[in-house]
C-alpha cells in the first residue's frame, strides 16, 4: 500500500524525529524509516473519518478513556473487535456476575480434521475493560447498535496454522491455582492484543525499566502516565496508536501470524464498509474500538475509503456452533494469555482507584449481577443530566434530523508528551502503610511469624526498591518483592505464600458466575430437578446433601440425576459418599458431596450437547457403542450404563444387538475379562428381574461361545494374549454351558478347542491341565501326579510359580480346584529345600501379586478351610491329600443276592417312612421281615395308572401281558428301537 498523504499535523514531531534519527545512526537509513512510518501511522489512524478507538485487553487506562469518550460522543453505532457470531450472547452479561468469557463451542467437526473435536473459542470479559464499557453502553442506550466485526468462530479455526493461538505462559515459578484452568483448552480470542513480538525488544524494555515482566513495565509506562486524570482523549488515542504502531513494525517476519493478522483487519473493515453502506450511517456517528495493533493496519481495505474488491470472505464450514457463557477468573485469563499471575487483580484495583481519581462515571449493564445497587441506581440518573444537558433523551432514540457538531480536528500530542518527563506521585505513606499492615495480618492467619517489625520492614523496603526503580511510588509490584523479601524466610507454613497472599489483598482472583438465567435449558432443568434438595448449587464449593428415599419418596428423582451427573461430568462434581448404584440394587439412603457451582462450565458445556440429561447420555453411549475403535467390553458397559441410570430396555437392547456384530467382527481376545464380567453381571439382572431373557443376550451366549471356541486353540499359543485372557474364555466358556447347550450349541466344539490347545508357557499349561479336568478327560489324580512330577524335576523347579500363577487363574473357569491349588502350594513349601525355596519365594509373591491378586482371597478361603485354625493342632496336623483313603465298605447281601443296605435304614428308623407315608396318604402298613421286597413288575402291576399315563406319553398302543408271560429287557427293545434310544440319549446327557 502506498503511503498516506501527509498532514501538517505531525509535521514538527517528523522533523524532530528526523534530526534525532540522523544524529544517532549518523544519516538517513532504517532508523529513520521507521520513527517517520510510526508517525505516519498515527496521522492515517486520525485523519480516518470513522473513529478509531485503540484499546489494550485488561487495561484500566483503556477502560477510563473509554467511559469518558462514549459520555462525550455518544456514538450511534459501536464496532467492537469481537467475533460477529457472538453477539446474541452479550445481552445475558447482565445475568452474570464478571469475570466470565463469552464461548463457542463445536463438539462434532465438519470441514475440520477429526483429531480438532472439540472446538472451543472463548472471549473473557472484566469489569475493568475497554470492551465491557462499549457493550455496556450500546445495550443500555437506546438508539445504539452494537455491532461485532471480528472473524467468526469457525473462521478462528479455518485460519489457524497451528501456532498462532497458543500463547507462551508467563515465565513464572510459581504453579497456577487451580481456577487458572476455568477455560479448559479453549482458544482465547482477545480485544487489544499488545506485546512486542521482538523478543530483543521486549527484553530491552525490561531490563532498561528494571521490572521483571511484561504487565509491570505495561503498568509502570503506560498505564500510569495515561491513566492519569489530565490526560485527555487526543492524548490517549495518538500514544496508544504510537505504541501499535511500535509494536508493529518491530515485528520478526513470522509469515502466518502476520498473514492472519492482515485477514483480521480486512475482514473486519469489509464487514463495517457492509454496514455503512446497508444502513447509510454517517461514519462520523461511529466508533471502532479495536486493538491498537490492528488500528495503525496498513492494508489496502483499511479505512472507509479502502479498497473494496480486494479481499473476499470464505464461507463457514458445516459445522454446528453451540454458543453460552461459562465462568472466568483473573488466575484463567492470566493463563490463557501469557500475563503474569497478580496482574489482572491488580488492574481491578487500579480501575476502582482511577474511578476515584478521575471522578469517570463507568457504564454498567442494568441489572448486573456482583455490583453495587447505588451504583446502578446512579448510572441513570447521571446519564439523563447529561443527555439533557445535551438538549436529547434518554428513553427514546435521537431524532434522525438532528446532526453532531463537527469536532476540531486533532491538534498534535504526542511531541508535548515525548518531552514532557514522567510526573513522579508522591508517596503516599497511609496506603502504603496500610498495606504492610494487612500482609502481616493476613501472614500471621497463614501460620507466618510475623510481627510489627516486620509490616516496618516492609514498608521500608517497599520505599527502598522503587527508589533502586527510579520510582518515587512504590508500585503493587514493588510491595510484592518487599513482602517476601522480608516475611517469607524459609518455607511456606501454609498452603499460600507471601507472594499469593499480595494477589489477595490486591483484590484476589475474582471468580466469575453465569446466572441462572443465562445458563443453557439443561443446566436450568438440573437446577429444578435438584430444588428438593434445598442447596443453594450455584455457589462455588463442596456442599453435602443427604437423601432419604424412604422418608421422602420425591428425592428418588434427585438420585438419579446425581448418578447420571456422576456418570457426565469431571469428577468432584458429584461424588457419593454414602450409597452405590448397582445392576439390580438401589440405595434407599444417600450422601453426596456436590460441587457443581465450582465445574459450572462443565454443566454448561452439557448443555451444548442436548436439552436435558437423559439426552445427553444416550448420545455419549450410543457415540460409545459405534465409535470405529468400539470393542465388545466398551458395547456392553453402554449396555449396562442405559439399563442402570436411563432404564431404557429399547436402547439396550438396540446397544446388545450391536455387541453382537463387534463380537463377531474381533480377532483378539484382549477384552476377554471385561467381556466375561460384564456378561455375568447382566444375565444374572435379567434373570431375576425379567420373565425371560432378552434375546440378544440369548444370542450374544451363543455367539460368543462359539466364537471363544474358535480362538481358544490359537490364544494358549499366542505369546501375545495373557494367561488371564485365556482364562477368561475359559471362564466365559464353562460359566455359559449350560444356556448355550440349551439354545442349540455343541459341546464337542469346546472339547475339540481344548484337544487342539498345545501352549508353551507354564502357566497356559496349568491353566490347560484345569481345563481338561473340569472336561473330565484328566482326572484329579493324574492333575496331582503331574504337579509331583513338577516338583521332582529339578529343571523344571525354578518355572514352578508361573505353573503355580496358571492354576490361580484357573480358579475363574474351574473354581472347584481351590483344593488342588492349595495342595500344589503346600507341596512346594514342604518338599523344597530352603536353598531352593528362598530365592525362589519373592518370585512367586510377584508372580501372584501381579497376575492373579483378584483371585488371591478365594484361595485365601480355601486354605482356611482345609488348615487348623489354632496353632497348637498344626503340628499332630495331617494334609487331606496324605490322609490314607478308607477301605471300600463290604456289601452285605441276603442270600437272593438283593442288596439290603438301604432297606435296613427305613425298619432301623421308621418314625421317617411313616411320615412320608402319611404324607401320601398310604394305607398300608409295615411288610413282615421274612416277607421279601417286591419286584419291579409286581410295583408296575400294583399301580397300573403310572404306567398307563407313561404309555400314553410315549405312544405306545399295547395292552398289559397276561402274567407270566412278561418280555424280556432285550425283547422290548427290540420291539421299541426309537424309545430305547431316546431314553439312551436322555440318560447320557444327564
Amino acid at each position: 500500500m502506498s503511503g498516506p498523504q501527509e498532514s501538517g499535523t505531525f509535521a514538527a514531531l517528523r522533523g524532530q524525529l528526523q534530526e534525532a534519527a540522523a544524529t544517532f545512526a549518523g544519516g538517513p537509513d532504517a532508523l529513520e524509516g521507521i520513527l517517520l512510518g510510526m508517525v505516519d501511522d498515527v496521522d492515517r489512524a486520525v485523519r480516518e473519518p470513522l473513529e478509531i478507538f485503540p484499546v489494550c485487553h485488561h487495561s484500566p487506562a483503556s477502560a477510563t478513556a473509554m467511559a469518558r469518550r462514549l459520555r462525550e460522543k455518544q456514538p450511534k453505532v459501536v464496532y467492537l473487535e469481537l467475533c460477529e457470531d457472538m453477539a446474541p450472547l452479550l445481552t445475558e452479561l447482565r445475568n452474570c456476575r464478571l469475570p466470565v468469557a463469552v464461548q463457542a463451542f463445536a463438539g462434532d467437526v465438519d470441514g475440520f480434521p477429526r483429531d480438532w473435536a472439540p472446538l472451543s473459542v472463548v472471549a473473557p470479559i472484566t469489569e475493568a475493560s475497554a470492551e465491557y464499557q462499549a457493550i455496556a453502553y450500546a445495550l443500555d442506550t437506546p438508539g445504539v447498535e452494537l455491532v461485532l466485526v471480528d472473524r467468526s468462530a469457525d473462521h478462528v479455526f479455518q485460519w489457524d496454522t497451528g501456532g498462532e493461538q497458543t500463547r507462551e505462559a508467563a515465565a513464572e515459578d510459581t504453579d497456577p491455582p487451580a481456577e487458572a484452568a476455568l477455560h479448559g483448552e479453549a482458544v482465547g480470542v482477545e480485544l487489544g492484543d499488545l506485546r512486542p513480538r521482538f523478543a530483543e525488544l521486549e527484553e530491552h524494555l525490561l531490563r532498561h525499566g528494571r521490572v521483571r515482566h511484561w504487565s509491570e513495565w505495561w503498568h509502570q509506562y503506560v498505564e500510569v502516565p495515561l491513566g492519569d486524570s489530565a490526560a485527555d482523549h487526543d492524548t490517549y488515542r495518538q500514544v496508544m496508536l504510537l505504541v501499535g504502531s511500535l509494536f508493529r513494525r518491530l515485528a520478526p517476519g513470522d509469515g502466518a501470524r502476520v498473514r492472519v493478522d492482515e485477514d483480521r483487519e480486512r475482514y473486519m473493515w469489509t464487514r463495517m464498509r457492509e454496514h455503512l453502506t446497508a444502513t447509510g450511517t454517517d461514519p462520523a456517528d461511529c466508533l471502532y474500538v479495536c486493538g491498537a495493533f490492528h488500528a495503525v493496519s496498513r492494508v489496502e481495505e483499511f479505512g472507509v475509503h479502502g479498497a473494496t474488491d480486494t479481499f473476499t470472505i470464505s464461507p463457514r464450514t458445516a459445522t454446528t456452533w453451540q454458543y453460552g457463557l461459562i465462568p472466568s477468573s483473573h488466575a484463567a485469563i492470566e493463563a490463557q494469555f501469557g500475563l503474569a499471575a497478580g496482574s489482572v487483580s491488580i488492574a481491578s484495583t487500579e480501575w476502582a482507584k482511577s474511578l476515584k481519581r478521575t471522578r469517570v462515571q463507568p457504564y454498567l449493564l442494568a441489572g448486573q449481577a456482583g455490583t453495587k445497587k447505588s451504583a446502578a441506581k446512579k448510572a441513570p440518573a447521571k446519564r439523563a443530566s447529561a443527555a439533557k444537558a445535551r438538549g436529547g433523551q434518554v428513553t427514546v432514540p435521537a431524532p434522525e434530523s438532528t446532526v453532531p457538531a463537527p469536532e476540531p480536528a486533532a491538534a498534535d500530542r504526542l511531541s508535548g508528551f515525548l518531552r514532557r518527563p514522567p510526573v513522579l506521585d508522591g508517596l503516599d505513606e497511609a496506603e502504603l502503610l496500610g498495606w504492610s499492615v494487612d500482609i502481616v495480618r493476613a501472614a500471621r492467619r497463614n501460620g507466618y511469624l510475623a510481627s510489627t517489625a516486620d509490616a516496618i520492614a516492609v514498608f521500608e523496603t517497599s520505599v527502598l526498591l522503587a527508589g533502586m526503580r527510579d520510582r518515587a511510588k512504590p508500585t503493587p509490584y514493588d510491595f510484592q518483592d518487599a513482602a517476601v523479601t522480608c516475611i517469607e524466610k524459609d518455607a511456606v507454613p501454609g498452603r499460600r505464600d507471601v507472594r499469593r497472599l499480595v494477589e489477595i489483598m490486591m483484590g484476589g482472583d475474582r471468580i466469575g458466575q453465569v446466572g441462572y438465567d443465562a445458563l443453557p435449558p439443561l443446566a436450568r432443568d438440573v437446577h429444578d430437578r435438584l430444588a428438593p434438595l434445598g442447596l443453594k448449587l450455584q455457589q462455588r464449593g463442596v456442599q453435602r446433601a443427604l437423601l432419604d428415599m424412604v422418608s421422602r419418596s420425591e428425592l428418588q428423582a434427585c438420585s438419579d440425576v446425581l448418578w447420571m451427573l456422576r456418570r457426565l461430568m469431571p469428577h468432584g462434581a458429584a461424588r457419593p459418599i454414602m450409597g452405590e448404584r448397582r445392576l439390580g440394587e438401589r440405595s434407599i439412603q444417600e450422601s453426596w458431596d456436590l460441587a457443581l457451582g465450582t465445574h459450572q462450565r462443565a454443566l454448561i458445556e452439557l448443555g451444548y450437547e442436548g436439552v436435558s440429561i437423559e439426552q445427553v447420555l444416550e448420545q455419549r453411549l450410543r457415540r460409545d457403542a459405534y465409535a470405529p475403535q468400539a470393542t465388545t467390553a466398551t458395547v456392553l458397559a453402554a449396555v449396562e450404563d442405559a439399563t442402570l441410570y436411563l432404564r431404557s430396555r429399547r436402547l439396550a437392547d438396540e446397544l446388545g444387538t450391536h455387541a453382537l456384530k463387534v463380537l463377531a467382527t474381533e480377532r483378539s481376545v484382549d477384552g476377554a475379562p471385561e467381556v466375561l464380567r460384564r456378561v455375568r453381571g447382566l444375565l444374572a439382572y435379567f434373570r431375576t428381574s425379567e420373565p425371560v431373557l432378552p434375546q440378544w443376550i440369548e444370542s450374544f451366549v451363543k455367539t460368543g461361545y462359539a466364537h471363544y471356541c474358535t480362538l481358544l486353540p490359537v490364544a494358549f499359543r499366542d505369546k501375545d494374549a495373557t494367561v488371564g485372557q485365556v482364562a477368561a474364555m475359559l471362564g466365559f466358556l464353562f460359566s455359559m454351558e449350560s444356556l448355550a447347550l440349551s439354545l442349540g450349541c455343541d459341546r464337542a466344539q469346546l472339547e475339540l478347542a481344548v484337544a487342539q490347545s498345545h501352549p508353551e508357557e507354564p502357566s497356559k499349561t496349568a491353566l490347560l491341565w484345569a481345563a481338561q479336568v473340569q472336561l473330565g478327560t484328566l482326572s484329579r489324580a493324574e492333575l496331582r501326579g503331574r504337579c509331583d512330577a513338577l516338583l521332582g524335576n529339578p529343571l523344571v523347579v525354578p518355572a514352578y510359580p508361573r505353573y503355580l500363577s496358571g492354576f490361580v487363574h484357573a480358579l475363574e473357569p474351574v473354581p472347584g480346584l481351590a483344593d488342588v491349588v492349595v495342595e500344589a502350594v503346600s507341596n512346594a513349601f514342604g518338599r523344597l529345600p530352603d536353598a531352593v525355596l528362598l530365592p525362589w519365594l519373592p518370585l512367586l509373591i510377584t508372580t501372584l501379586r501381579s497376575g492373579a491378586a483378584e483371585l488371591a482371597p478365594l484361595l485365601i478361603r480355601e486354605a482356611g478351610r482345609i488348615f487348623p485354625g489354632r496353632l497348637a493342632a498344626l503340628d499332630a496336623w495331617i494334609p487331606p491329600w496324605r490322609t490314607p483313603p478308607a477301605p471300600p465298605a463290604t456289601r452285605r447281601t441276603r442270600s437272593g443276592g438283593h442288596d439290603r443296605q438301604g432297606a435296613a435304614l427305613l425298619p432301623a428308623h421308621p418314625a421317617t417312612c411313616d411320615a412320608v407315608a402319611e404324607l401320601l396318604g398310604c394305607t398300608q402298613g409295615w411288610t413282615p421281615a421274612d416277607v421279601p421286597p417286591p419286584s419291579g413288575i409286581g410295583l408296575l402291576t400294583a399301580h397300573p395308572a403310572t404306567c398307563d399315563a407313561v404309555t400314553d406319553l410315549l405312544g405306545c398302543d399295547g395292552a398289559w401281558a397276561t402274567s407270566g408271560s412278561a418280555p424280556s429287557g432285550a425283547a422290548l427293545t427290540s420291539r421299541h428301537p426309537a424309545t430305547a434310544k431316546a431314553l439312551k440319549s436322555l440318560l447320557t446327557s444327564t
